[in-house]
């Protein structure tokens, strides 16, 4: 297969996103039907959006790398940290139903139940998230492309955005789903192809020495994986997109079928992924500079493994930046009353200029994207805290500032230095660590149930005296 028929396919699948998308769209929608489509999905459609939206173009580039220079720990790591959200997600879909029926994202609930602080905060870490999270996919979309062409890569990135905008800003949520359903499908049927396309291909005839260690001492695999699962898990607690889908199911029971599937399906294909790196590591191929053990064990099959991989990282990063697109637009709408549904396209359109200036110019996000992971995991155990009805709101809050403290104080305290400390919870070597993130679970989770209990044996008195008076 020469290059020319990749982009085409490449070229009508987009075209066949747009055209999927764009008949999504009722004629009767308005502005609540728009963001969250409410009460209007089955389990099947869900646990496919979960998929799709979850699995971007970085499974292609980092469980390989983790796995083929750290080892199978590690990879389970993230595989786990992976699936946890969905299974989170299920826990606390019952209680934020019945508490919030009209509810349309994760700020309304942190608004309701801690005041417009914590909304505020909310709000702000989960933009910074997905704005990272978006931009980060769009510029790995250009350097696939780039890899596997030797074309402009950028030009590939537009496309897939462009067409993802048309179909999300005329659509709304509904449209994000309808193509995550065939984007699944895709997307799975192509990563079974790639992956026993690159396992049936002869290994080395002789010994070979491994290009990657694949196999780290026990301590540092444990370290990476705790890292992966609490950054990936607390992050993704902050996806706006899978909230939406939480009031877009028809039922609970709905919700967690589809949940669980998603968590499964997405571990399973980060695992088999991720193993594809370690094949590449043992065969002593060259895994390049940055390292992609991926495309160095596909380049070693038939030129058409190649176009197989561009085409499944054109439906990765398409169903996962469709989801960002309409998800950060939900949240900036939800924040305003009185938004119009032409307001609400408009905020679609408008975030995305950033975004393309910043992933058109190559511009590396990383270390944002792992300061937003660890500022997301200094406020996930309060808010998850917040849905038992003891926890009062200065606990939580007070907890959220103590996880900030937490991810500072172990570097601080290891160097004697408070500015050593904020630099290390900066990540400035682009890797993350594992002492700040377990400094900010530990910290805020401690903080918020302290001043649970206090709250309550202040209360308890209170309520025997109450029980106890004469009437």
């Amino acid at each position: 297969m020469t290059s020319g028929w990749a982009m085409a396919a490449v070229a009508a699948a987009l075209v066949g996103f747009l055209f999927i998308g764009l008949r999504a769209r009722r004629t009767d929608e308005g502005l609540d039907d728009y963001l969250t489509a409410r009460h209007s999905q089955g389990a099947g459609t869900l646990a496919l959006s979960f998929v799709a939206s979850g699995l971007g173009a970085w499974i292609l580039l980092v469980p390989p790398e983790v796995a083929a220079f750290v080892g199978p720990l590690a990879l389970a790591g993230y595989a786990l940290g992976a699936a946890l959200p969905f299974v989170l997600l299920a826990w606390a879909a019952p209680a934020l139903r019945r508490r919030l029926p009209a509810g349309r994202s994760l700020t309304d609930y942190a608004g309701e139940r801690f005041g417009t602080p914590v909304r505020l905060w909310v709000l702000g870490l989960a933009l910074l998230y997905m704005l990272c999270f978006l931009t980060a996919e769009l510029t790995a979309l250009s350097s696939i492309v780039a890899l596997l062409t030797g074309a402009d890569g950028r030009w590939a990135m537009l496309a897939v955005a462009g067409v993802t905008l048309a179909y999300t800003t005329w659509g709304g949520l509904r449209a994000s789903l309808a193509t995550d359903r065939w984007q699944a499908w895709l997307l799975l049927v192509l990563l079974v192809g790639v992956a026993t396309l690159a396992l049936t291909q002869p290994g080395p005839s002789v010994t070979v020495t491994p290009s990657a260690p694949a196999d780290a001492p026990l301590a540092v695999g444990l370290s990476v994986a705790a890292t992966l699962v609490i950054a990936v898990t607390a992050a993704n607690l902050f996806h706006q997109g899978y909230w939406q889908r939480l009031w877009a199911a028809t039922d609970t029971q709905a919700l967690h079928r589809a949940a669980w599937a998603g968590a499964l399906v997405s571990a399973g294909a980060i695992a088999v992924v991720g193993a594809l790196g370690i094949v590449a590591a043992l065969r002593g191929l060259p895994l390049g500079q940055p390292p992609v053990p991926l495309f160095a064990l596909v380049q070693q099959g038939p030129a058409w493994g190649l176009w197989a991989v561009l085409l499944l990282a054109v439906a990765l990063v398409a169903s996962s930046v469709d989801t960002l697109q309409s998800g950060i637009a939900s949240l900036l709408v939800t924040q305003h009353r009185g938004t119009t549904l032409r307001g609400a396209r408009w905020a679609t359109v408008l975030l995305m200029v950033p975004v393309l200036l910043v992933a058109w110019q190559g511009l590396s996000v990383l270390r944002l994207f792992l300061v937003a992971d660890l500022l997301c995991a200094t406020a996930a155990v309060p808010l998850l805290l917040g849905l038992h009805p003891r926890v009062p709101r200065h606990a939580a809050l007070a907890g959220m500032v103590a996880g900030v403290v937490g991810a500072v104080l172990p570097d601080a305290l290891a160097s004697g230095s408070l500015g050593q400390g904020i630099v290390a919870a900066t990540f400035p070597a682009n890797v993350p660590t594992l002492a700040p993130f377990v400094g900010a679970l530990l910290a805020s989770s401690a903080v918020t149930l302290l001043l649970t209990w206090l709250d309550q044996a202040r209360a308890s008195p209170q309520r025997s005296g109450q029980r106890s008076s004469p009437t």
